[in-house]
Order: structure tokens, then C-alpha cells, then sequence
């Protein structure tokens, strides 16, 4: 049976919200499903790239949520969500010292300034 129809169907915004009915279920794989064809549609929206990096990121595809990360940062350098999510996902790799910049920044601009 071929369930791509109903990943792919629908508006952009009802693709949005069934990708986000996906995610709250934790059901990460068919969010980043719906979610990936969306981005594609609409690139230049943050909203659903950086929910498509969390799927990817909830479900262990690191290096996918990676690419998004590095994608929004590379757009908007001042995304704190998207920094904090960066670090997150390079720890989780094991690449401490590449995850400890976008870490900084985050919490620089969050507001938290440690005493390094």
C-alpha cells in the first residue's frame, strides 16, 4: 500500500498541521515525512525547517537535523533556537568541541552569560 498520497496531500498549511499532529504524538519519523516535502515547497520558512530538524533530531537522524541546523543558522546567525538545537544534536554525535561554540552562543544570546 502506498501511503505517500496521504504524507504528500492537502495545502501547505494542512501538511503543518498534520506534521504537528505527528510530532505530539512522537511519532518523529512520519512528522519528518511530512515535514520534508514541505520544506521543500516552502524553503524560506524557519518554522517548518526547524520543526523538521527536531523530528530528525527525535529520532536519531543527527546528521539530517545537522544539515537543517546548519541550513537556518546560515540564514538567521542569531536563531537561539536553532544554535542551542545545533549544539544539542554535535554532543550527541560525540563532537564536543564542535558543539561547544553554538552552545555559547545560545545561551549568549538567551540572555546567560557564564563566567568564562
Amino acid at each position: 500500500m502506498d501511503t505517500t498520497y496521504y504524507y504528500d496531500h492537502g495545502t501547505p498549511a494542512e501538511r503543518w498541521e498534520r506534521a504537528g499532529m505527528f510530532f505530539d504524538a512522537r511519532d518523529y519519523t512520519a512528522a519528518a515525512r511530512v515535514l520534508g516535502t514541505l520544506v521543500e515547497e516552502v524553503p524560506e520558512q524557519t518554522g517548518p525547517r526547524l520543526l523538521l530538524a527536531r523530528a530528525y533530531y527525535h529520532s536519531a537522524q543527527l546528521r539530517r537535523a545537522e544539515t537543517e541546523l546548519k541550513v537556518i543558522i546560515e540564514r538567521d546567525p542569531v536563531e537561539h533556537y536553532a544554535r542551542l538545537m545545533l549544539g544539542r544534536t554535535l554532543q550527541r554525535q560525540g563532537r564536543e568541541d564542535e558543539a561547544r561554540p553554538h552552545l555559547r552562543i545560545a545561551a549568549a544570546l538567551g540572555g546567560e552569560f557564564g563566567e568564562e
